[in-house]
């Protein structure tokens, strides 16, 4: 039994047949063609608004055997994507189009309208101008809107419960694909001893004041809590390069403090030393910038900020250039990491960035914060922004994330692009030509969806600064973009599941390797159909007993957390300042 909606599914034949009676009756056709993989509430408006340019709206959608967005694609049947579409009230004929694209169609159809979303106006695609020409030969209309698009296709399946067979052969996939193996992760890791990283960036100090939530106040309506511990994490840019050193790399950290008599700042210069980080703090503020964080339980309450934007002046900023340039000699990679406190400047910037470019193979960044400078960022090799700053550094919040992702990279000629979701994973942007003088730089990009690797995070601070570290030595020792994805993706799990803000070792990712189904060995491939992760801790599957012990060990836990770990050896260095001793 055919239902009402399934009526509007039609074949070539009866498509042309119903054009010809619409246009004998006078009225105008109107047509729209993609892939329609899952039909979101951005396709809603899109739609909505073709079907107001006419009287008849035709979808067309491209059929499975042409459909080129990655491995697994499309993740819905041509037919029941087709069912989607005719289920919409106000989409009137549905037709499955056996052609990579709509050109011959278009020009059997010969739509008055032919509305296509935002990201294809200017575009170069050569599908697209195929389509285009089809429609400019005989007279007809070019309409571009995305109907104030929100959502993506790729952005809808992020948000998906993880876990199921659909998740793991997805990921199994993605590592086939792209060669990422335990192997080959295992020798990236190896070279990382070989590398010189230059970090460059604001200093943070992140503080944990863990509180017990004892009732409400008498005199306001207002939550009392009663001190019970404090800890201070030392931050921003300094532990991105905690991160390189941890991993065996060498470690350069370039920023700004209160001078070699402040007291904080000398145990900052302490933490760094022990750690194996080399350091140059130049004098050019009274205080390191602070975040305090209130805790209790496991909920972040608020956040209280001791920050001030204090650009370098052109003393310091002429010491900051000749640093740069020197280390740059020697260096394999820049990591730039502005936070928007000043360290990082325009001019800067603009003074720098060539010679980095002509001295270093890999040069990469991250922002936060609204005072940063995403797009000064020019012709870096990868940019590892959130959604959220992507989109307010373009003041774009109705683009999908493959326009968002191409408009960046069009300001900033940079070659790749990370994006990442939050507990949705991070989609990879990848140009489809690495030659900038070729047609295809400039073309639509290819993009993959990298799921966050846990389903639950104990503490979200540091995941970014974790993914960009990790990308950026991946990237340097010779991985390709997605094995540089995996492995950052891998890092930041792994962040999220320690409370603080510390840094990852290689024996923590050689650990969360080996209990990763994907990359497990071909007879254990065999337990996939239970479509089961296998969860961080001792490889098997069980969650019994206390979590994995933070490489700082138990000093850096809340007192009464400390018994729930059980001490691990070989553990060294410390991963934070206690705030009792950074006031003294």
């Amino acid at each position: 039994m055919t239902s009402e909606f399934q009526r509007k599914i039609v074949d070539h034949a009866r498509l042309l047949e119903i054009v010809r009676d619409t246009r004998a009756a006078g009225k105008t056709v109107v047509q729209c063609h993609g892939c329609f993989d899952i039909v979101h509430p951005g396709h809603i408006r899109y739609l909505e608004f073709a079907r107001q340019q006419g009287d008849v709206l035709i979808v067309s959608l491209t059929g499975d055997l042409d459909v080129s967005k990655g491995d697994n694609r499309p993740y819905i049947p041509q037919e029941f994507r087709a069912e989607n579409l005719a289920a919409i009230m106000f989409v009137d004929v549905v037709h499955i189009n056996a052609s990579p694209t709509a050109q011959q169609l278009l020009e059997e159809v010969r739509p008055d309208v032919y509305v296509k979303g935002r990201e294809y106006e200017g575009s170069s695609d050569p599908g697209f101008l195929s389509e285009k020409s089809a429609v400019e030969s005989y007279g007809g209309r070019i309409i571009y809107s995305s109907g104030e698009i929100v959502f993506s296709s790729t952005e809808l399946i992020g948000r998906m419960p993880r876990g199921g067979d659909a998740q793991v052969h997805r990921l199994k996939s993605f590592c086939h694909t792209h060669e990422v193996s335990m192997a080959s992760l295992e020798a990236l890791i190896r070279r990382f001893s070989e590398l010189h990283v230059l970090v460059v960036g604001d200093l943070i100090l992140d503080r944990y004041v863990m509180c017990d939530a004892i009732g409400m106040a008498s005199e306001a309506p207002m939550i009392s809590l009663a001190h019970r511990d404090e800890r201070t994490y030392v931050g921003g840019a300094a532990i991105v390069a905690r991160h390189i050193a941890a991993l065996g790399a060498h470690a350069f950290l370039l920023s700004s403090a209160a001078g070699s008599q402040d007291a904080t700042t000398r145990l900052v210069q302490d933490v760094l030393s022990k750690e194996g980080v080399e350091s140059h703090l130049i004098d050019a503020r009274p205080a390191i910038v602070e975040k305090t964080r209130f805790l209790a339980e496991d909920s972040k309450l608020f956040k209280l900020d001791r920050a001030r934007r204090l650009p370098l002046d052109s003393v310091a900023e002429r010491r900051a250039a000749v640093i740069l340039e020197q280390q740059s000699k020697v260096a394999d990679a820049v990591i730039f990491c502005d936070f928007g406190y000043g360290m990082i400047t325009g001019s800067l910037l603009h003074r720098v960035l060539p010679t980095l470019r002509q001295n270093v193979r890999i040069l990469t960044a991250d922002v936060s914060g609204g005072r940063a400078h995403l797009l000064s960022f020019r012709n870096v090799d990868l940019l590892c922004p959130t959604e959220r700053e992507a989109r307010a550094m373009l003041n774009d919040y109705d683009s999908g994330l493959s326009t968002i992702a191409w408009q960046v990279l069009r300001e900033t000629q940079a070659r790749h692009i990370f994006i990442t979701l939050e507990k949705r994973g991070m989609l990879v942007f990848e140009r489809r030509s690495q030659d900038r003088d070729s047609p295809e730089w400039s073309e639509r990009l290819k993009s993959e969806l990298l799921p966050a690797f846990t389903d639950h995070a104990t503490d979200q601070l540091g995941c970014g600064d974790a993914l960009l570290a990790v990308s950026t030595l991946a990237l340097s020792a010779g991985a390709s973009l997605a094995q540089s994805a995996y492995l950052g993706n891998a890092a930041a799990a792994i962040e999220a599941g320690m409370p603080g803000n510390v840094p990852v070792d290689d024996a923590q990712l050689r650990k969360w390797f080996h209990a990763r189904r994907e990359l497990s060995s071909t007879n254990e491939r065999a337990n996939l159909r239970t479509g089961m992760l296998v969860p961080s801790g001792d490889g098997t599957g069980s969650t019994s007993g206390p979590p994995s012990l933070p490489a700082g060990g138990p000093s850096l836990l809340p007192e009464r957390d400390k018994a729930r770990y059980k001490p691990e050896p070989a553990v060294t260095g410390i991963q934070g300042v206690s705030a009792t001793a950074a006031q003294s």
